[in-house]
């Protein structure tokens, strides 16, 4: 018999077909919550401070109470963890359930916090790239918190999706901002260049760590903006994430990049973003 998964729910853990919340939960209702994902290694949490501090950031910006310390963070994920394996943890704080259906914030509400914890899948073809369409960006100009109401993220991706694209990337006003579900990385004339951070930009820990490594390693790097008109420029062109982690753009709106394959500075931040982790899970940070 298959063992049933676990998950954390409002201070217990349970069943996933156990954990049940309130229909007048207002991530349920609004969408009125954040969420934070982490890439853990055999067993070690991937830049959890980091994580941490932009969950702490998206809870201030929607002024949703913090409901544990970091160390509680860190001691509710541990159980849920398999240290064989390398897996992801999802967590999400809503502002809670309420007595009735009212936009303004509800008084006396404990927030509502679920967790649990997955494999973190292959991703076939990385090695080969992938398609990628432009689309613009027509979201809220709040991207920086990290928000669960993703439906503008969602109709975006879907139409990546039936585009026979792996990704969107995200178009304002004739400058990318970043991918439905990734931040976006280009090489443009020998540099390594992604998008400042902004209101119109979730800032990933994986763009973090990359642009750590090319400091570290002496590749040329900028934060800059980029024009559409530019990007179509580029030699390689990527999206990060924390469980896609570096993804090539071989095509961009039905023409190749470059010469059509993985470029070479891919491969160079590949390793080193390999290697990294590989020694920062031996760290046990």
């Amino acid at each position: 018999m298959t063992k049933s998964k676990q998950v954390f729910l409002n201070g217990s853990y349970l069943p996933v077909e156990n954990a049940n919340i309130s229909v007048m939960d207002r991530g349920f209702l609004f969408g009125d919550g954040i969420y934070e994902v982490i890439p853990v290694y055999h067993g070690c949490l991937f830049r959890f401070d980091e994580h941490l501090e932009r969950l702490e950031n998206s809870l201030k910006l929607t002024r949703i109470d913090n409901p544990y310390s970091r160390d509680e963070w860190r001691d509710i994920m541990l159980p849920l963890i398999d240290a064989t394996k390398d897996q992801y943890i999802y967590f999400q704080v809503t502002r809670g359930a309420a007595e009735k259906r009212d936009h303004a914030f509800p008084v006396g509400v404990k927030p509502t916090v679920f967790m649990m914890c997955n494999d973190i899948a292959p991703f076939n073809g990385k090695e080969d790239g992938v398609k990628a369409i432009s689309l613009d960006d027509n979201r809220w100009s709040a991207c920086n918190i990290k928000a669960i109401a993703l439906l503008g993220n969602i109709l975006l991706r879907q139409q990546a999706v039936e585009n026979d694209c792996a990704e969107a990337i995200l178009v304002r006003e004739g400058y990318i901002t970043e991918g439905s579900a990734s931040n976006v990385f280009a090489v443009i004339d020998g540099i390594l260049i992604t998008p400042p951070k902004s209101n119109f930009i979730l800032a990933g820990i994986t763009r973090d760590v990359i642009l750590e490594l090319a400091a570290a390693n002496n590749i040329p790097y900028a934060e800059d903006i980029i024009s559409l008109d530019a990007l179509k420029t580029a030699s390689e062109i990527w999206f990060a994430s924390s469980t896609r982690e570096i993804l090539p753009v071989v095509e961009l709106d039905g023409r190749p990049v470059a010469n059509g394959r993985v470029g070479q500075f891919w491969h160079t931040m590949n390793d080193l973003l390999q290697t990294y982790k590989t020694t920062y899970a031996a760290g046990g940070k």
